[in-house]
């Protein structure tokens, strides 16, 4: 394969700034630097992840010739910006979610990209389950196979108590959506991708379970799992939902309803969602990542495991082990890229199935729409914005 052409660099050193990495180095890509909010954490993850370059600063990144593409895995407020400049010095862009703040931003950014040479993409990884991409070629293949509802969730607990803290629990580093903008994004492009279903209109009950939280002073690494007592603390206030239920009518007809949190005791991280057709329903569970459920009424259940033997083309392009070989959510990262970068290379063998800045933008748009309905208390009309 010919990924080694492209030489990248990623910025971010925190959680997801080291999966682009470890993902683009399992691609083949050459990933030739990292740029840390310091020099200091640029050189101390150059080192871990034995790269060539430790980057000072983001313009020495689009100053560098050598670099095809650049990879955005900041806090949310960065993203507008960082792609923006990328997008003019000529470097492809794959952006973590959501693609910026608002959709005004977002907007602009699409049209900056589609003015431009460069191919654009957002992290929405989960795509790249294999018997997702399973679970989307059949619904699509099959005219009769109409959907009617869906049903599903993303619940974590990593945010359960008052002492967990995050940068993303405030609307001025995140924006003022969170647990559905950090997560619920996930499972909303993840349906619209699979069934074809585009969002009409929304209606968004969400909750605040903890209104104060309880700031480390100090610095806290994400998802380390521990709460510890001794730490020196403040009060900090907080603006951003912790959970919530959201009902959605797609165009066509078909209704669909998600319930989302990150405070939920027992789920580290667990998507499911529950395709109801008018023969037959997919159910998928990312904590049975390899295992597509596809229920009947009139004959048995049948499990579907992942087997490049047993699934579609599209599904075997982005399988790399035999069935019982389980692929999970590193693999996601670089099958998402594998996608990306074949679009750059002019490989289309499956399609450009990776998220667009354009998904990016519908995304934001219906986090604005899921804020306004919950604040208004009724159904929000995605063009009543």
């Amino acid at each position: 394969m010919m990924y080694n052409q492209i030489t990248t660099a990623v910025v971010g050193t925190g959680f997801i700034g080291p999966v682009h990495v470890e993902a683009l180095k399992r691609l083949g890509v050459n990933v030739k630097g990292i740029l840390g909010s310091t020099p200091d954490k640029s050189e101390v993850s150059r080192k871990a992840m034995a790269l060539q370059v430790a980057y000072d600063s983001f313009e020495d990144i689009l100053a560098d010739d050598e670099v095809n593409a650049v990879h955005l895995a900041v806090p949310n407020i960065l993203h507008y910006s960082l792609a923006k400049k990328a997008i003019a010095a000529g470097k492809h862009v794959m952006c973590e979610k959501p693609l910026a703040m608002n959709s005004e931003e977002t907007q602009e950014l699409v049209m900056l990209a589609e003015a431009s040479s460069v191919i654009t993409g957002v992290t929405y990884n989960i795509r790249f389950y294999p018997m997702n991409l399973e679970a989307r070629s059949r619904i699509r293949k099959d005219s009769a196979k109409n959907t009617y509802s869906v049903v599903g969730s993303y619940v974590q607990d990593w945010l359960m108590y008052d002492t967990d803290y995050n940068w993303r629990v405030l609307a001025d580093k995140g924006g003022e959506l969170r647990a559905v903008a950090d997560i619920g994004t996930h499972w909303i492009d993840l349906i619209c991708f699979i069934t074809g279903l585009e969002v009409e209109s929304i209606f968004a009950d969400l909750s605040i379970v903890h209104p104060v939280r309880k700031r480390p002073k100090g610095e806290i690494a994400t998802f380390t799992g521990k709460n510890n007592d001794e730490v020196d603390r403040e009060d900090v206030e907080i603006v951003t939902d912790d959970c919530g239920s959201i009902l959605f009518r797609f165009k066509g007809g078909a209704k669909g309803q998600l319930w989302v949190s990150q405070v939920s005791a027992g789920r580290k991280n667990c998507l499911q969602y529950d395709i109801s057709m008018r023969d037959s329903s997919l159910r998928w569970n990312s904590e049975s990542p390899n295992e597509l459920i596809i229920g009947h009424r009139n004959e048995p259940n049948q499990v579907l495991l992942k087997d490049p033997s047993l699934t579609g083309t599209v599904a075997q392009h982005f399988i790399n082990y035999p069935g019982g070989h389980n692929e999970g959510f590193p693999d996601t990262f670089k099958q998402c890229f594998r996608s990306f970068y074949d679009k750059i290379l002019g490989i289309e063998t499956a399609g450009a199935l990776y998220p667009t800045f354009m998904d990016g933008h519908k995304e934001v748009l219906i986090c604005e729409a899921i804020l306004k309905s919950h604040r208004k208390e009724k159904w929000i009309h995605i063009n009543q914005l």
